[in-house]
């Protein structure tokens, strides 16, 4: 008997790269099909948050200990989201079949000497603490096949919205930006198109001291400036082709001041950029890294698809003066959230990882090496148990 025949719940657990905390979902699947029972967010504290954002920003000065403390910690935080999730839906633990637990990344590092992706988030102690079967570690195991590791949706893309006679995009607008793009006919492909909301929270945070722009409207009332988007456009990563990803660790503030910096230089008369202007700037940015991507107009990117139908998901599919600005960019286009497919923007990649847990212990490959260069097929996520339990049956 296959473990969807006795199961078929499943949590997905998900931190982005925006690092406000851990999305959970408890997830109801059947063949073709699936029901999300219930959602919850769980923010860090602001401890928490500061010390993954240290570790990222200044990996050196953390050190082992540093990484070893937060590991743990952060999976005391996912346990604490399952057990809240479940309270929430009136389920048990024994009605869960496993955990997809996707951790908090904070290196991503596929092209190095000797390529890894790292995850805060120990899963031996999320399995212990839930009770529950856990499937982590999903980047690691493309990795050693010369993949990226990233993105892991995209197979997942094409179980919910793959169609035989509809080109389709999903676009997830996280801290990062990834595409996927699902031909009628031919093969999947996807990538990181660059920055998503990363560069525009940064911003926000050192000029506005919000978490983000709500809604776009900052940058929806600056000029973009042609010179500095430009220059930013000139960054290696735009041009390089695909498979292709990138992190926070790449696109963070220091980014964008070297770019301005480097305008200015440039551009030694030019006034000075007003930091609303450059809010626009870099959400124009993001748009246009994200249309070229699903229209193949550039060179680094994926081959041209009649794409007729995107959808966004994640946090940007929020930001009504980043979808406009699609718009724009690609009229030819429908854009819209996931809500059309039936998962809200807010969750898929949450629902994402309960459905590659599932996979998992089905043991059916879930990495697309179209998508991310790997040279096979491999069923992602390595699996850890919990605690064996007494037995009451004398």
């Amino acid at each position: 008997m296959s473990p969807t025949a006795r199961h078929d719940r499943f949590i997905g657990l998900m931190s982005g790269t925006s690092m406000d905390g851990v999305d959970a979902a408890l997830v109801e699947f059947h063949d073709r099909d699936f029901q999300v029972l219930h959602t919850l967010q769980c923010p860090y504290d602001n401890a928490l948050h500061q010390d993954m954002g240290a570790l990222i920003s200044e990996p050196d000065r953390a050190g082992l200990a540093g990484y070893g403390d937060l590991h743990i910690r952060v999976a005391r935080q996912f346990a604490a989201a399952t057990r809240k999730l479940l309270e929430a839906a009136g389920a048990s633990a024994d009605s869960v079949a496993a955990i997809g637990s996707h951790g908090q990344t904070v290196l991503h590092s596929p092209r190095s000497a000797h390529p890894f992706s790292l995850q805060l988030g120990d899963p031996g102690t999320l399995a212990v603490l839930t009770g529950i079967k856990v499937v982590a570690d999903f980047r690691n195991s493309d990795i050693a096949l010369g993949g990226h590791g990233a993105p892991l949706a995209p197979a997942f893309h094409r179980w919910i919205a793959g169609h035989d006679d509809i080109d389709r995009a999903v676009i997830n607008i996280g801290g990062i930006a990834n595409i996927t793009v699902l031909p009628a006919r031919g093969e999947i492909s996807g990538f990181d198109t660059g920055p998503g909301n990363t560069l525009l929270d940064a911003w926000c945070r050192e000029h506005l001291h919000r978490p983000f722009d709500d809604g776009g409207a900052w940058a929806s009332g600056g000029t973009v400036n042609q010179p500095l988007l430009t220059r930013m456009r000139s960054d290696p990563y735009f041009a390089q082709q695909g498979p292709k990803s990138t992190g926070t660790d790449y696109f963070n503030l220091q980014w964008i001041h070297r770019q301005i910096d480097a305008a200015r230089q440039a551009h030694g008369n030019q006034p000075e950029l007003k930091a609303q202007d450059i809010q626009a700037t870099l959400a124009e940015l993001t748009a246009v890294a994200i249309t070229e991507g699903i229209t193949g107009e550039t060179s680094g990117t994926i081959p041209a698809a009649g794409i007729s139908e995107a959808r966004i998901c994640g946090g940007g599919a929020h930001n009504s003066d980043l979808t406009e600005r699609l718009r724009r960019l690609a009229p030819g286009c429908t854009f819209d959230t996931t809500d059309a497919w039936g998962v809200p923007p807010d969750w898929v990649e949450a629902v994402a990882f309960a459905w590659m847990a599932k996979e998992r212990l089905c043991e059916n490959p879930t990495n697309l090496p179209g998508v991310t260069g790997a040279s096979g097929l491999i069923s992602l996520g390595g699996l850890y148990l919990p605690a064996a339990r007494p037995d009451r049956s004398g």
